[in-house]
C-alpha cells in the first residue's frame, strides 16, 4: 500500500488525537526533596501533615521523609548528600559554615528545653538547684544546658555544673527516671517537657527564658530545616516550594484541633499529653522576621561561645556569615 499524502495526514491527526487522551509522559514530574527524619521525632509530625494534605504538590514538589535511627545518622547523610534536608540547630551549621561547608537552614522551630521539678518540689528558683541532683538531655555542650549556666551565673553566682550532681543521659530515661522521683529537677527537651508537664510537672526556667535575658529581642529557633547552599542555588523554586509548604503545614497545626487527633498514633500521646505537646509546639512556631532571629542568634552566639568555649563553636570567633538561609533574608 502506497502512503498517500492524505493518508500521512490521516495517521498523523489519529496520532495527535491518541496523544491527547493520554498523560503526557514527557511532563516533568514534580521536583523530590528527600528530608530525614527520626522515626518518632517532632519534625515527622508536620511533615506527615504536609503529605496528608499534599502540601507539598501544591508547591510544585514531592517531599519524601527518610527515616533514620538516630541523629548522627541523619547528620552523616546529609553531610554525604544522600538526603537533602534534615532539622538541626544553628550552631552547628555555624560551626560547619566557619569550617568551609556550605549548610545553611530555613528556621523550623523556636520550641526549647527547660528544667522541670515536680508541682510540689520545695524548688522555687534557680539558687535552690544547689546541692540538687539535675538531669540534663543533651550532654554537656546542649545549647539549653549552656544558656541557663550563662543566667545563673550571671544573675546567681552560681555554677550549676558544680553547685549540685549533674547527670547526662538520654532524654526519655532522664523523663522516666525523673517521674520515679530519682532526680531532683530534669532540663530536657521541649517534647519530654511537655509530657512531664501534664504529668505533674512544672518549669523552673526554660532556656527561651535565659535567652530573652541574656540579650535576645524575641524568640529564636534553636532549630531549622538544614540544607546545603549550593543544591539550594540549583533548586530555587523547589526550596521555596518547601519553606511554603512547612508553613502552611504549620499554619494547619496551629489551628486545628481536629489534626491533632489525627496525628495521636505518631505523636504517641492522647489526652492531657496530647494537649499539652499540642501547645507548647504551637508557641515555637516562628512568627518573627527571619532578620531579627538571625540578628538575635549572632548575640547567643558570644554567650554561647564563652560557656561552651572552642569544644562548642571551634575557633570561630562570631556566628557564620550565611547560617541563615539568605534567600529569607531578602
Amino acid at each position: 500500500m502506497t502512503l498517500t499524502r492524505r493518508h500521512a495526514l490521516q495517521l498523523a491527526a489519529l496520532g495527535a488525537a491518541t496523544l491527547a487522551g493520554m498523560p503526557t509522559r514527557q511532563a516533568a514530574a514534580a521536583p523530590k526533596i528527600r528530608v530525614g527524619v527520626l522515626k518518632f521525632g517532632t519534625v515527622s509530625w508536620e511533615l506527615d501533615t504536609l503529605k496528608h494534605h499534599s502540601l507539598d504538590a501544591a508547591n510544585g514538589i514531592d517531599v519524601e521523609a527518610v527515616s533514620f535511627a538516630g541523629e548522627d545518622a541523619t547528620n552523616v547523610a546529609m553531610l554525604a548528600g544522600d538526603i537533602d534536608m534534615i532539622v538541626s540547630d544553628w550552631l552547628w551549621v555555624s560551626r560547619l559554615r566557619s569550617e568551609g561547608n556550605d549548610l545553611t537552614l530555613a528556621p523550623y522551630s523556636t520550641a526549647v528545653g527547660a528544667i522541670m521539678v515536680r508541682q510540689d518540689s520545695p524548688i522555687q528558683a534557680i539558687p535552690d538547684l544547689a546541692g540538687k541532683k539535675l538531669g540534663v538531655a543533651g550532654g554537656p555542650l546542649d545549647k539549653s544546658w549552656l544558656l541557663i549556666q550563662a543566667l545563673a551565673k550571671r544573675d546567681h553566682g552560681i555554677d550549676l555544673a558544680s553547685a549540685g550532681e549533674v547527670a547526662y543521659g538520654a532524654p526519655p530515661l532522664l523523663a522516666e527516671k525523673a517521674m520515679q522521683g530519682e532526680l531532683d529537677a530534669v532540663l530536657n527537651f521541649w517534647h519530654f517537657c511537655a509530657r512531664l508537664e501534664a504529668n505533674g510537672f512544672r518549669r523552673l526556667v526554660g532556656a527561651n527564658d535565659a535567652a530573652l535575658s541574656l540579650g535576645a529581642s524575641g524568640p529564636v529557633s534553636a532549630l531549622g530545616y538544614v540544607f546545603h547552599e549550593k543544591w539550594a542555588a540549583e533548586n530555587l523554586e523547589a526550596v521555596r516550594g518547601f519553606v511554603k509548604a512547612s508553613a502552611g503545614a504549620k499554619a494547619l497545626l496551629a489551628k486545628s484541633d481536629a489534626e491533632w487527633l489525627r496525628l495521636a498514633p505518631l505523636v504517641r500521646a492522647e489526652g492531657k499529653e496530647l494537649e499539652k505537646l499540642r501547645d507548647r509546639y504551637r508557641e515555637g512556631i516562628p512568627t518573627r522576621p527571619i532578620a531579627e532571629e538571625a540578628a538575635d542568634a549572632a548575640k547567643l552566639y558570644y554567650v554561647l561561645a564563652e560557656v561552651g568555649g572552642e569544644k562548642l563553636v571551634g575557633k570561630a570567633t562570631e556566628m557564620a556569615p550565611g547560617t541563615y538561609w539568605t534567600d529569607l533574608l531578602k
